[in-house]
């Protein structure tokens, strides 16, 4: 659940900023083309301040969880006390880099195999062959790497690994449940951060650096919380099923046929075929609806009652030769 918030927050973002950038690219094509390094930046940004301020990622202080190092039996430091500075770095360029690189990496084999499609160097080339081979190696390279995690994961449902990522072991860290000191502590911390004064001014700039950057990064994650809700909203919204649903509960009902307007006898009575006119009782010949009832006449019936009488002679509907459409069958 963890790996899928960070996993689904990502799409939300790019979406905006392709809507963005389409409704305005010379304003806004540069967020577009620069959409991974950008958000790279700010996601570094954002657990930065998560790692330094409550021990763990953005999506691990989601659901309260904590980072602790490794080795420590059962002493669980409060998670203001921060990680230590190997563990604090370890974790923030595995947090950050990793997803980046692979990003990255994927999307170079995908233009590396469309250009393999269309390349232009000869099949005898070095290069050729060196990203042939290469685009032939990555499917199993990335299989090993989704195997590791696979089976991180399946040995600590088992009970038989502290970790569900091999990431988090790389940073000698492993997660565990906040506590209530924890949540005591957190609030302390914000509470007295945000009423603390200084004198000097240095210290006073250093206080509004770190203020500035956790108001950005506070709204960074107040605005990717809200973005997930958003995204699985949109989700639920144009699932297939929920289309259906929509559907039945927007259609509008049947409308009811069309009655008649007047009751006089020389209104003209619908035949039994649908091929034969009603006004002459024979097989219609160059077929002529009115728009303003739907039903067909010869052309010829249909011109010279509406000429006459102003009206359909079905329904009694007013209508007039403008209102005369002539049909065509697919032979002519």
């Amino acid at each position: 659940a963890q790996d899928s918030l960070m996993a689904a927050v990502k799409p939300a973002l790019q979406h905006l900023v392709k809507v963005l950038a389409e409704s305005n690219p010379a304003r806004y094509g540069f967020l577009w083309r620069w959409f991974d390094e950008i958000y790279v930046l700010l996601d570094l940004l954002l657990q930065q301040h998560y790692l330094a301020r409550c021990s763990a990622s953005f999506s691990e202080n989601f659901y309260s969880m904590k980072r602790i190092p490794m080795g420590n039996g059962r002493q669980r430091p409060l998670a203001t006390a921060g990680l230590p500075k190997r563990h604090h770095w370890k974790s923030l360029l595995l947090l950050v880099l990793v997803p980046y690189l692979k990003g990255k990496l994927e999307k170079l084999v995908s233009s590396l195999r469309e250009e393999d499609e269309y390349s232009i160097h000869p099949p005898s080339s070095s290069w050729k062959r060196f990203y042939r081979a290469f685009l032939a190696a990555y499917p199993y390279v990335n299989m090993t790497w989704e195997g590791w995690f696979l089976i991180q994961q399946l040995c600590y449902i088992l009970g038989k690994a502290e970790h569900h990522s091999p990431l988090l072991k790389l940073a000698g860290v492993r997660l565990v449940r906040l506590t209530a000191e924890d949540i005591q502590a957190l609030e302390k911390k914000w509470a007295e951060s945000t009423s603390s004064q200084t004198h000097s001014f240095s210290s006073r700039v250093q206080s509004a650096l770190r203020r500035a950057l956790g108001a950005v990064a506070f709204s960074l994650s107040t605005g990717l919380s809200v973005s997930v809700f958003f995204l699985q909203f949109l989700d639920w919204w144009y699932s297939s099923e929920n289309q259906e649903t929509i559907k039945s509960l927007t259609a509008l009902p049947t409308p009811p046929p069309p009655v008649h307007l007047d009751h006089e006898p020389s209104s003209a009575v619908l035949p039994s075929l649908k091929s034969v006119c009603p006004l002459c009782r024979k097989v219609r010949v160059n077929a002529t609806a009115l728009a303003t009832s739907g039903f067909v006449f010869c052309y010829r019936c249909a011109h010279g009652f509406v000429k006459a009488h102003q009206r359909c002679p079905v329904t009694g509907y007013a209508t007039e030769l403008q209102h005369l459409v002539k049909l065509y069958s697919p032979e002519s």
